[in-house]
């Protein structure tokens, strides 16, 4: 199966302190020792490098870079992924919905994704399996 990685997932994995750390861990663990493929966009890595370094700090940008970021396939998104998340954005009128976020389920649909690794509830919203569930 493949799975997509949202940026909430990625920073609980990284920082213990967060409310989701124990179950991100325990996914990630048990991702990393199955079969599935993991898929984020260069969105996603951007968001997690600017997240990552502002509250963790360069360590925690190193780990990302340097350990957590090769495991993945990361995909371009086109300009049609961007402009459908922009679309999104404006459609849905809420200031918690972000681009990176609508931009993450134009890219899933036209890769036809079904599950997420997320912390996210707008992916579980947009009709999306969230792992952990």
């Amino acid at each position: 199966m493949t799975v997509f990685v949202d940026t909430s997932a990625i920073y609980a994995v990284l920082d213990r302190d967060d409310e989701f750390h124990g179950a991100a861990h325990e996914m990630w663990t048990s991702i990393l020792s199955g079969d599935d493929e993991l898929v984020t966009s260069n969105y996603v890595v951007l968001e997690c490098f600017a997240l990552i370094q502002n509250r963790l700090g360069m360590d925690a940008l190193r780990t990302f870079n340097d350990e957590i970021l090769p495991v993945f396939r990361v995909e371009w998104l086109l300009p049609e992924d961007h402009i459908s998340g922009a679309q999104a954005v404006l459609a849905a009128n809420k200031r918690r919905l972000s681009l990176v976020d609508c931009t993450s389920f134009s890219l899933m649909r036209r890769l036809r994704l079904r599950s997420a690794f997320a912390f996210d509830a707008h992916f579980a919203e947009q009709g999306f399996q969230v792992v952990p569930g």
